[in-house]
C-alpha cells in the first residue's frame, strides 16, 4: 500500500490535503502520472496545511451561498451547443470543461470543472443530467441540453 498526499479532489477517495493508503497500482499508474496526488513524506507532511487551505481559498465562503448556487443550477436547463453529424453524433465527446462554461455562458455563476460529475461519455445530442459538488454538503443536478450546431 501506497501512502499519498491527495493534491486534487478524487471522486470516491478524498479531497485535497487528505492522506491516504492506496494499493501500489492505482498511485503509480493513475495518481501520480496525473497530479492528483504527491508521495508522502515528513517534509510533504508541512504541505498538507498549505493545500487544505488552498482548497478553502476555492470552495464556495459559506453552505448558504452554495445552497443558492445549486438551486439556481436545478432550476433551469442549460443549453450545450456542440458539432455534431446528421445523425446526432458528436465529433467528440462532451467534457466536464465544456459543462462548466456553458454552465458560466448561461449566467448562472462559475464551477469549477474538476467539480463536475458526468454519469457516461456524451456522444449524441439529447438531455442528460450532471451532478456538480458545490460544497461538502451541497450538490446540483444540472439538466443539460446538448443540440447540434456549428
Amino acid at each position: 500500500m501506497a501512502k499519498l498526499i491527495l493534491t486534487h479532489e478524487v471522486t470516491g477517495l478524498g479531497a485535497a490535503g487528505d492522506v491516504v493508503e492506496v494499493k501500489d497500482g492505482y498511485a503509480r499508474n493513475y495518481l501520480l502520472p496525473r497530479g492528483f496526488a504527491l508521495t508522502w513524506s515528513k517534509g510533504g507532511e508541512k504541505q498538507v496545511e498549505s493545500i487544505k487551505a488552498a482548497r478553502t481559498a476555492r470552495e464556495h465562503a459559506s453552505l448558504e451561498d452554495a445552497q443558492k448556487q445549486a438551486a439556481a443550477l436545478s432550476a433551469k436547463p442549460v443549453k450545450l451547443v456542440v458539432k455534431a453529424g446528421e445523425s446526432g453524433r458528436l465529433f467528440g465527446t462532451v467534457k466536464q470543461a465544456d459543462v462548466a462554461d456553458a454552465v458560466e455562458a448561461a449566467g448562472l455563476g462559475s464551477i469549477d470543472k474538476r467539480k463536475v460529475e458526468l454519469p457516461a461519455h456524451i456522444k449524441s445530442v439529447g438531455s442528460y443530467q450532471a451532478n456538480v459538488r458545490l460544497h461538502d454538503d451541497v450538490a446540483a443536478v444540472i439538466e443539460l441540453d446538448v443540440v447540434a450546431g456549428k
